[in-house]
C-alpha cells in the first residue's frame, strides 16, 4: 500500500520551487520527489503556492505580520488540518513551520517536524513531545550540536537542490557577484554590499521583502544607502531568471549573521558550478570546503579578499562538491526512508497532550 503524506507549510510564506524561503522550497522539492515515486502527497500552504500534490490553501497576508494575523493564520491552520486528516487520512504529519506547536493536532498519527532554523528559534521544551509522539529532524550536523546532548540522537537530513550538468563549455561567467534571499537583518546583506565597495566588485543583490517592521526598516536603513551604479538591489527573481544569475554570477556571497542551519543558496551555486564567499557561521562551513568550491570568511575586510580571490576556484570543483552531497534526489530518498520507519514502527502513537500544546504554544 502506497504511503499517504501531508507537509503543513509555514503560514506567511508561499511554497514552490522557487519560494524565497528555504523551507517552502524545501517542501516543494520534497512533494515533487514524493509524487515521482508514487507516495500520495498532500500539502497545507498559502494561497500562491505551487505543488505536484494535492493542495489545500489557507489565506495568504499582504498587510503586516502583527499578532493578529498570527492568530488568525493558526487558526486557518488548525481548521484546514483537522479537514485534511478527516478527508484525505495521511499515514505521516510533516511540519515543517516556526510555528509549528501553534497548529500542532491532538492526534496519534506519526509526526515528523522539520526544523529548517536555529534551535533557540524553537520555544523551549519542543523536544519534550517526543515522549508523545514527535519525531524531530534537524538539517545539519551543526544544528543538532548546538542543542546539547539532549539533541544527539535526532537524525539529520540534509536539504537537496536540483543539479544541473554543466554544459561542455561553461556558461561565459559575469564581473559581478550574487546575493539571494530574504532581505532582513540576520542574512547579513548590507556587509556583503559593504564589501564589494572595498573590493570594487560589482554586485547584485536579489530578494524580497516580507512586510515585517523589523525587514522594511533593515531594507530603508542598512541597505539603501550602500546601493550605487555597481552595487544594485534587483528586487525577486525566480525560474530561468535565477538560474542565469546563478550560473552567470563570479560568485555567490551569503554573508549571514546568525548561525544558519543550512544554505540552499550554496548549494544552488554550487549546484551551477558557482563558488560561494560565505561567513563562518553555522552549518556554512559544512558546505564550504575553502580552497576547492569557495572562501569562508569573519568579517567585512576577509569578504572583500575571498571576493578578490574567487577566479582561484573552478567551476568542476563546485559542482562535484553538489553531486557528491546535496543532490535532491537523495533528501527525497531519506525522507522516504523515514515515513516508512515511522509507520512501521508507531502505527498508533499516543496523542500529543493538550497540556504539552498549549504550554508551547504560548511561549
Amino acid at each position: 500500500m502506497s504511503l499517504r503524506v501531508l507537509n503543513v507549510a509555514y503560514p506567511f510564506a508561499v511554497v514552490g520551487d522557487d519560494a524565497v524561503g528555504g523551507a517552502e522550497a524545501v517542501l516543494a522539492r520534497l512533494d515533487a520527489g514524493l509524487v515521482e515515486r508514487g507516495i500520495a502527497s498532500f500539502v497545507i500552504a498559502c494561497v500562491g503556492s505551487t505543488v505536484k500534490g494535492r493542495l489545500r490553501t489557507v489565506p495568504a497576508w499582504s498587510g503586516v505580520i502583527d499578532e493578529g494575523a498570527r492568530t488568525a493564520a493558526w487558526q486557518a491552520h488548525r481548521t484546514a488540518l483537522r479537514e485534511t486528516l478527516e478527508d484525505e487520512r495521511p499515514d505521516v504529519l510533516h511540519l515543517h513551520g516556526l510555528d509549528f506547536a501553534s497548529y500542532l493536532p491532538d492526534c496519534p498519527l506519526p509526526t515528523i517536524v522539520t526544523l529548517h532554523l536555529p534551535l533557540a528559534w524553537y520555544p523551549p521544551g519542543i523536544l519534550d513531545l517526543t515522549a508523545r509522539g514527535v519525531r524531530f529532524v534537524c538539517v545539519s550536523m551543526d544544528q543538532r550540536r548546538r542543542g546539547g546532548p539532549r539533541w544527539a540522537a535526532v537524525p539529520v537530513i540534509e536539504n537537496g537542490v536540483p543539479l544541473t550538468e554543466l554544459e561542455k563549455r561553461p556558461a561565459p561567467r559575469g564581473d559581478f557577484g550574487l546575493c539571494l534571499g530574504r532581505i532582513c537583518p540576520e542574512k547579513g546583506f548590507h556587509l556583503a554590499l559593504a564589501a564589494a565597495r572595498r573590493a570594487g566588485v560589482p554586485l547584485l543583490l536579489a530578494g524580497h521583502i516580507y512586510p515585517y517592521q523589523a525587514h522594511e526598516r533593515y531594507f530603508a536603513e542598512e541597505i539603501i544607502p550602500l546601493l550605487d551604479d555597481e552595487r544594485r538591489f534587483i528586487g525577486p527573481v525566480a525560474g530561468p531568471t535565477k538560474r542565469s544569475l546563478l550560473r552567470r554570477a563570479r560568485f555567490v556571497a551569503v554573508p549571514s549573521l546568525v548561525d544558519e542551519t543550512s544554505s540552499l543558496v550554496a548549494m544552488e551555486a554550487l549546484a551551477n558550478g558557482t563558488p560561494v564567499v560565505a561567513r563562518r557561521v553555522g552549518a556554512l562551513p559544512e558546505i564550504i570546503e575553502a580552497g576547492r568550491n569557495g572562501w569562508l570568511a569573519d568579517d567585512v575586510d576577509d569578504l572583500a579578499r575571498a571576493f578578490a580571490d574567487v577566479d582561484q576556484l573552478r567551476a568542476d570543483d563546485c559542482l562535484a562538491a553538489a553531486r557528491a552531497r546535496f543532490d535532491v534526489e537523495r533528501m527525497v530518498r531519506d525522507y522516504a526512508a523515514l515515513y516508512r520507519a515511522v509507520t512501521r514502527e508507531s502505527p498508533s502513537l499516543a496523542p500529543v497532550g493538550s497540556a504539552v500544546l498549549d504550554r508551547l504554544a504560548s511561549t
